[in-house]
């Protein structure tokens, strides 16, 4: 398929051991009407890759959630994917990186994205960011997280949502420290049906936005600077969600397909709506 989106996200578990109140990847919907449990089978979410990886049409995948760290099979889903050469990421709150998901997923796994959103304990308990809303992480804990992940040969990405709480945070010692290979910087992002309920506290304008930015634009030099305005969020990326449905944004709320399983990675695909030209426009394409 032409200018296909070369990218793709897998929201592969619903189930989340956060509360991060403008998460717009909540799939309260889809939980509600066609899949109780947040996640498909085993053997369907693992036909999906092999689906995803006989189609040819991607370079890399990565896993989202909810938390994928949860899902009980996640190792072996990465371990699937790699087989078809994929780059493989996925896109984590950290707190079950334990030595022994990273000992399991050293050979297959490429990229791990840190969620971090603030650094200040009274922040991220606001915002949500913490074990069931009560239990945050720390700095120090978010230091030992990623030395770990470096020590085991990962690429480092993280992933920081700029909303009304945090846009005038600094993080430019902490990420002068950790040295992350990206740092994609996320304008909130309202999504009807997800998080419309929740979010406005935390909505920003464009020039909040912008600020948050030029506060850390001399980091450049320190690690690839990935900002990404709601207008470049929309229709810039493949999703599937935890039904095994592809899934855009373009309207901002979820329009999806058929179930890939169903009909197809082609017929499924076509019936949601992307946006090369924005994929790129967000730096979407990078050394993977």
């Amino acid at each position: 398929m032409e200018n296909t989106i070369p990218s793709l996200n897998f929201h592969l578990y619903e189930p989340c051991n956060m509360r991060c109140k403008f998460c717009f990847a909540t799939f309260q919907e889809v939980k509600k009407t066609i899949l109780p449990k947040g996640h498909l089978p085993f053997k369907d979410a693992e036909n999906i890759i092999h689906l995803i990886g006989k189609s040819e049409l991607f370079q890399k995948i990565n896993f989202a959630g909810g938390e994928p760290t949860l899902h009980p099979h996640l190792p072996k889903l990465i371990e699937i994917a790699k087989s078809y050469n994929l780059t493989t990421s996925i896109v984590t709150n950290g707190t079950k990186l334990t030595t022994d998901f990273l000992e399991k997923t050293k050979k297959y796994l490429d990229w791990i994205a840190l969620s971090i959103d603030s650094l200040d304990d009274e922040t991220n308990l606001k915002i949500g960011r913490a074990i069931t809303g009560k239990h945050v992480f720390s700095q120090d804990k978010y230091y030992k997280i990623i030395d770990k992940v470096q020590k085991f040969g990962f690429k480092l990405k993280i992933n920081t949502v700029v909303n009304a709480l945090n846009y005038q945070e600094d993080f430019s010692e902490f990420l002068t420290n950790i040295k992350p290979n990206r740092w994609k910087i996320l304008q909130v992002l309202e999504i009807e049906g997800e998080n419309e309920n929740s979010v406005k506290p935390f909505l920003i304008d464009n020039t909040q936005f912008e600020s948050f930015i030029k506060i850390h634009s001399h980091l450049e030099n320190i690690t690839d600077l990935a900002p990404e305005t709601t207008n470049q969020i929309k229709g810039s990326y493949i999703m599937i969600n935890p039904a095994g449905q592809f899934f855009d944004n373009v309207d901002g709320k979820y329009k999806v397909s058929q179930s890939i399983n169903e009909v197809g990675i082609h017929h499924a695909l076509s019936e949601i709506r992307t946006d090369f030209e924005k994929f790129v426009d967000r730096k979407g394409i990078y050394e993977w």
